[in-house]
C-alpha cells in the first residue's frame, strides 16, 4: 500500500503532477529563451501598435511588461498549487478511507491546479495583441472561475474528509 497510489486518486495525481511539470518547464523555458519569449510578447504587441494602441509605444510597453508578470504567475502558480494539491491528497491517502468526498477533492485539486495555471500563461500570451492584461483576463475568464473553483472546492472537500474521518467514531 505505501507504494502505490489508491487508483480512486490516481486521475487527481497526474492532474497535479502535470501543474508541477507545467511550472518546471515554465521555468526550463525562462531559463533558456526568456529573451524570445518576451520578443514574441513584444513582437505580439508591435503588430497592433498602430490599430490597437494608437502608436502609443509606453502604453504598449507597460502591457507587455504586464504580459510578462502574468507568465511568471502561471510559473509560480503550476508549482504551488500542483504541489498543494499533491498534499492535500496524500492526506486523504493517509488519513482518509477515500470515500467520494475525498475521491472528487483530488480530481478537484488536480485539474484546478493545471486549469488556474494555464489561465495565467493564456492572460499573458493573449495580452499584448488585446492591449490590455484586464482584456486579456477577461478572456479566459471560464478558465479561471473553473480552476480556482475546483481548487477552492477540492480543498475544502480534503478539509471535510479529514475532519469527519478524524472525528469519526470509527476512528477513535
Amino acid at each position: 500500500m505505501i507504494n502505490s497510489v489508491p487508483k480512486s486518486v490516481i486521475v487527481g495525481v497526474i492532474f497535479a503532477l502535470l501543474a508541477v511539470m507545467f511550472s518546471f518547464v515554465m521555468g526550463g523555458m525562462f531559463g533558456a529563451i526568456e529573451d524570445k519569449l518576451k520578443g514574441t510578447l513584444n513582437d505580439s504587441g508591435k503588430a497592433v501598435l498602430s490599430t490597437v494602441y494608437q502608436n502609443d509605444m509606453q502604453k504598449m510597453d507597460a502591457v507587455v511588461k504586464k504580459s510578462w508578470s502574468y507568465m511568471i504567475r502561471a510559473h509560480l502558480h503550476g508549482g504551488a498549487l500542483g504541489a498543494v494539491a499533491l498534499s492535500c491528497i496524500a492526506v486523504m491517502i493517509l488519513v482518509t478511507n477515500l470515500g467520494f468526498a475525498a475521491r472528487l477533492s483530488s480530481l478537484a485539486l488536480g485539474i484546478g491546479s493545471l486549469a488556474y495555471s494555464v489561465m495565467w500563461l493564456c492572460a499573458g500570451l493573449r495580452a499584448p495583441a488585446l492591449g490590455s492584461t484586464g482584456a486579456a483576463k477577461q478572456s479566459v475568464e471560464a478558465l479561471a472561475i473553473v480552476g480556482a473553483g475546483l481548487c477552492i472546492l477540492g480543498l475544502l472537500g480534503t478539509i471535510l474528509a479529514v475532519v469527519t474521518r478524524l472525528f469519526s467514531k470509527t476512528s477513535k
